[in-house]
């Protein structure tokens, strides 16, 4: 999607009605100090903006061959306005600004805890389109768990879930407001630049490269990926011809091979469950460091080499988390969460297709699995809350919200859904969720509605239970099943 530029006659009557109101000396009554915004999320409740919609973001980062100096950046949106406004915020921390415009038109900003508090010269009504300008810095230094970039051994990447997006770039970070993106980002020719999408340009300049890539679909600001090292790009064809690209430190390239050749094959094997691959491209992308977990980063899921290194692993078990991330693309990318509290939409599909992969190719079977998470099932809704209400997360720990009950207590839920309605009716839903989602966001409200029409009765008594009660119900075929005594010491699950 094109970049929606302001129509230069409106450009030229902001001008001139600036021009008139300072001959005039006209003077704007005084506004209030800067303040942060939220969209009012039950979990990060100052996350988002009110006021307006993003249509597209457009990225330019300059990255100097050193991942521990910031980078230089300028970060374009094009909005439309949902309301009058005065101010405009945008979620941004953790980087300098140097200059604002709106409209072609110098504008003062302040900072308010992690919001970027912009005065447009004229303030902006509902209905118009907008185009914002930030010229900033985008530091990559800082404390892992804290998100945003991720310094390898050989660059950086991207792990912006669940709110760290806006450490990296300017943005309304919340996945209720999706966008389309472009990436142009400039390197050491000797490196190579990744991000989601498809490429579309790569410039040489004497010592450095721009790369330009650009989703053709949406995405939630947590999904980007940017991947910036001394990498190897491995292209293949998954169904359909589908174009599979994967990003691996060049020197691992023949570890690395085995497992990434399997990609199309997941790809098969998740379509025959769900339908048709969402995106316009695939791939895996293997970063040299320690980030503690995987991530569903759109196009482009990122996975630590370690999983592939570590010969403990199972062939089963790795292969299984491959496709945890893979299930992602449906559940969590392309059918968005439409609150941080809906998250077990996301984390329970995806723990469901890995956990059915791993019963057919080697793993636990299903039945066992989601056994032991009933056994565990209080405990987990003790210690985090039930899946669809869990409890927000430490402040100074936000992966904290990926705890197990979001994880196998959400799939545990999924399970007892397929048990009360068949697997036909379950195999129903779920095409029908994917498909009736696409490109957008969705509830657990529409969920449990989806449901009850797929299966032809109102199932909202039955998932309250299941979704939003403090204990865990009878599951439905297993009246033997029991669970914990939630005093014992409870489990925990990386995020992915």
């Amino acid at each position: 999607m094109p970049l929606l530029r302001t129509p230069p006659s409106r450009a030229r009557w902001l001008r001139s009605a600036v021009l008139v109101a300072a001959s005039a000396g006209l003077v704007a009554a005084a506004l209030p100090a800067p303040q942060p915004l939220g969209i009012g999320d039950p979990l990060f409740p100052e996350l988002g903006n009110p006021g307006y919609d993003v249509l597209a973001y457009d990225l330019d980062l300059t990255y100097t061959g050193v991942n521990t100096e910031p980078l230089a950046a300028v970060t374009r949106i094009d909005a439309l306005v949902t309301a009058d406004l005065e101010r405009i915020n945008l979620d941004f921390t953790h980087g300098t600004v140097s200059a604002v415009s709106v409209d072609g038109l110098p504008a003062a900003y302040a900072t308010a805890d992690e919001d970027l508090v912009v005065t447009p010269a004229v303030p902006v009504d509902a209905g118009e389109r907008v185009h914002i300008v930030v010229t900033h810095t985008s530091d990559p230094r800082g404390p892992a768990s804290a998100g945003g970039w991720v310094r390898t051994t050989d660059g950086l990447a991207m792990a912006n879930q669940a709110n760290a997006a806006h450490r990296v770039f300017p943005s309304n970070d919340h996945p209720a407001d999706k966008a389309y993106f472009t990436f142009r980002v400039t390197a050491p020719q000797t490196l190579t630049v990744v991000a989601n999408g498809l490429r579309t340009g790569r410039v040489r300049h004497g010592a450095t490269t721009t790369w330009t890539y650009r989703v053709t679909h949406p995405m939630a600001t947590e999904l980007a990926q940017i991947s910036i090292g001394d990498s190897t790009v491995l292209h293949r064809e998954g169904p359909h011809g589908l174009p599979v690209r994967d990003v691996v430190r060049t020197a691992d390239r023949e570890l690395m091979e085995p497992w990434l050749a399997r990609t199309p094959g997941h790809l098969e094997w998740m379509e025959r469950r769900v339908g048709p691959y969402p995106f316009e491209t695939y791939g895996v992308l293997v970063a040299d460091a320690s980030t503690g977990f995987e991530l569903e980063t759109q196009t482009l899921s990122l996975f630590e080499r370690r999983l592939f290194a570590d010969p403990r692993y199972p062939r089963w078990y790795v292969d299984s988390v491959l496709v945890h991330e893979l299930a992602h693309q449906w559940f969590g990318d392309s059918v968005s969460p439409r609150t941080w509290s809906d998250l077990w939409l996301n984390e329970g599909h995806a723990t469901w297709y890995e956990a059915v992969y791993a019963e057919e190719n080697g793993g636990p079977t299903l039945e066992r699995r989601m056994k032991a998470a009933y056994a565990a099932s209080d405990r987990w809704r003790a210690d985090g809350g039930p899946p669809a209400a869990p409890d927000p997360p430490t402040p100074s720990h936000q992966i904290s919200l990926f705890r197990p009950v979001v994880y196998d207590g959400a799939a545990l839920a999924l399970y007892a859904l397929r048990e009360e309605i068949g697997d036909d009716a379950f195999r129903r839903l779920e095409h029908r969720w994917v498909a009736g989602h696409r490109d957008s966001t969705a509830t657990t409200a529409d969920f449990v509605a989806l449901a009850g029409e797929t299966a032809g009765r109102d199932l909202t008594a039955f998932l309250h239970g299941w979704l939003y009660e403090k204990k865990t119900p009878a599951m439905p075929g297993h009246p033997d099943w029991r669970s914990d005594p939630v005093d014992t010491a409870p489990d925990t699950v990386k995020p992915g």
